[in-house]
């Protein structure tokens, strides 16, 4: 159980406590060091954050867990720029790092910076071009990232202020500069800046869910894919070459992403009566997140076309307007079914729909 600031302000890991914990339990002395030294930096780069989200940042408007900076909050420009920063960690743990690649600089040749690089802007044109929005805050902060963190670091993350990836050790994870894993990280960002949703519990869940959401929505419109070419995987392709899955989650089948003898079984539930109880994870909020997942897949299904369009919308100005940092899933069906109202009007198939979406899941709105 986290404590109250760590709740407001954790770091936003992408490989979650829950699968560190079965590794530190089922793998070899190498991988149960490494396991349990991921948990005790999680919890020092959370407390780090506290702190620093504690001092000098201030709410606007009273919203619990929407925090921007005074200059930030005084000016939001017209024209939406993009202002990339890729730092090399050159596998220290201080971040930012060295700067290696700036907004308009030509490729390094580094494939963990470059592919760093292309994602923050493949992400900053999703929110810019579909929704309007001008970066992560709104007001055009700069998207620093931090590359080659820590040696052979098995995790990626978002801390409140930017991204930072591991190289991976190449045997349980390849990398974490997969577009999915940018553009879930990045979206933490969005989360935050966007009114915020409690990390513990349901909200928590939801939470992580919105990332998994945009994420999803980034490698889609990169891809070109409408929602019945996508995958719905969020992490593909980083697990190593030893291990049984596809990905970290599944949001077309939750539960199916990995089958592993070192991970264990994706606990991820698809329905509300499978919806795992615990004080791990901050109360579950990487495994339960498949129960909002799996509904969003199942609006896009019914709508068809593609995710960023009419189901994105929804998702996005229920975002904006839940101001709610404790909302549960039911909370956030009826803030969805709102935003539908709103978007597309009342009796409209993208309402319809909706509805039938989350009481599939279990979840009456």
């Amino acid at each position: 159980m986290c404590g109250p600031a760590q709740c407001h302000n954790p770091i936003h890991c992408i490989v979650p406590p829950h699968m560190l914990r079965v590794m530190a339990l089922r793998g070899d002395a190498s991988v149960q060091q490494m396991a349990r030294a991921l948990l005790h930096q999680n919890e020092e780069v959370r407390d780090e954050r506290a702190e620093r989200m504690t001092g000098g940042l201030v709410p606007e408007d009273g919203r619990s867990g929407l925090f921007v900076s005074s200059a930030l909050a005084r000016s939001v420009p017209d024209r939406h720029v993009c202002d990339r920063r890729i730092h090399d960690g050159e596998g220290k743990a201080a971040l930012p790092g060295r700067l290696v690649r700036g907004e308009g600089d030509a490729p390094t040749g580094d494939p963990e910076v470059d592919r760093a690089y292309d994602g923050a802007g493949t992400v900053f044109e999703l929110y810019s071009e579909a929704f309007g929005r001008n970066s992560l805050d709104g007001a055009g902060v700069p998207l620093t990232a931090t590359v080659h963190h820590r040696r052979n670091y098995n995790n990626a993350f978002w801390n409140g202020t930017q991204m930072a990836y591991g190289d991976g050790d190449q045997k349980i994870f390849r990398t974490f500069t997969e577009l999915s894993v940018i553009g879930h990280e990045m979206s933490h960002g969005v989360v935050q800046y966007s009114g915020g949703l409690l990390y513990q519990g349901q909200s928590g869940a939801l939470n992580e869910s919105v990332a998994d959401v945009f994420g999803t929505m980034t490698v889609q419109r990169k891809l070109d894919q409408d929602v019945y070419a996508a995958d719905w995987l969020v992490g593909a392709g980083i697990l190593g070459p030893d291990i049984n899955g596809r990905a970290l989650r599944s949001m077309k089948a939750p539960g199916t992403a990995y089958h592993d003898a070192l991970l264990g079984q994706d606990p991820q539930p698809y329905h509300m009566d499978l919806y795992v109880d615990t004080t791990d994870d901050n109360g579950g909020v990487h495994i339960n997140s498949g129960i909002p997942n799996h509904a969003f897949y199942l609006y896009c299904m019914y709508l068809g076309g593609n995710a960023w369009e009419r189901p994105g919308q929804v998702w996005y100005r229920a975002l904006q307007q839940i101001n709610n940092p404790m909302a549960t899933f039911h909370d956030w069906a009826a803030e969805t079914m709102d935003a539908a109202i709103a978007l597309f009007g009342a009796g409209s198939c993208e309402q319809v729909m909706l509805r039938r979406a989350w009481r599939l899941v279990g979840i009456a709105c």
